[in-house]
């Protein structure tokens, strides 16, 4: 899966393009990049499935474009990139602000969307006590960004069930691959991003939810009742994992997407 980069308001928008047919974009979370998906591309790109995974901005190998990266600025750069590619009607997998993502994406153009899986994300916006955290951890983030993620990474795995040790480690490898910028920029977007719950409710395409129900970071009960507002709503309650099924039920996960992906 060879790396790629277009240009998006001067900076470099880096993604991977492999397989043909149906398309899925998967976008990755906060402190994420698109290898990530590395799992998952390997095992769905094929002659009749193309994966597209894509480095938000300030993750990975794409650059930082300002101090606050908002999720439509973010979607705007993803959007470059299907423009780019050429991609007409595609599913979304979106991890966490990955999601948020999409959303703000979807809400642009619906029509073009064939289904959105909302992996581990929420449609609801910041309430203020977040907001308050989001400003407590760009403190931390200001003075060591390195304390902020051996902090924060292992709060989003369900520990203890499965010490998830590797699969710790290697999301703390690649959220200090994170620039100070983008990581700042990031919380600074989403604790100002809009609420749209909305966008569910009008989706005329199937919308998956794949929650955790040990999910330290979004609470599946708040996530369950999201999924009743989408007309072809659907949730898959995974009973062990956290906020990063992809790591900790990879097989599980991917027979998922793979079973929404196959209408």
């Amino acid at each position: 899966m060879k790396n790629q980069t277009i240009t998006f308001k001067s900076i470099n928008v880096s993604y991977t393009d492999s397989g043909k047919g149906k398309t899925v974009v998967f976008l990755h979370g906060f402190l994420g990049d698109k290898s990530v998906w590395d799992y998952y591309q390997k095992q769905l790109a094929s002659s009749t499935t193309r994966v597209v995974t894509i480095d938000l901005l300030g993750h990975g190998k794409t650059d930082s474009l300002s101090y606050v990266h908002t999720m439509e600025e973010m979607s705007e750069a993803v959007l470059e990139v299907i423009k780019h590619l050429k991609l007409r009607k595609y599913y979304l997998v979106g991890h966490s602000m990955g999601g948020y993502v999409s959303l703000a994406l979807a809400e642009r153009f619906p029509d073009e969307v064939r289904g959105l899986c909302m992996f581990h994300s929420s449609a609801k916006a910041d309430l203020l006590p977040k907001q308050k955290d989001r400003d407590r951890a760009i403190k931390v983030v200001k003075r060591n960004p390195k304390i902020f993620i051996d902090e924060a990474i292992p709060n989003l795995f369900n520990t203890a069930v499965k010490p998830n040790t590797l699969a710790i480690e290697k999301s703390k490898k690649i959220a200090l691959n994170t620039t100070k910028q983008g990581v700042i920029a990031s919380l600074e977007g989403m604790k100002i991003r809009l609420d749209r719950e909305i966008v569910l409710k009008f989706a005329p395409y199937p919308v998956l939810f794949i929650v955790g129900k040990e999910d330290n970071i979004l609470p599946f009960k708040d996530l369950k009742e999201q999924s009743k507002l989408a007309e072809k709503g659907q949730l898959e309650l995974l009973e062990t994992v956290g906020h990063m099924g992809f790591f900790e039920e990879k097989k599980k996960c991917l027979n998922l997407i793979k079973e929404f992906i196959s209408h």
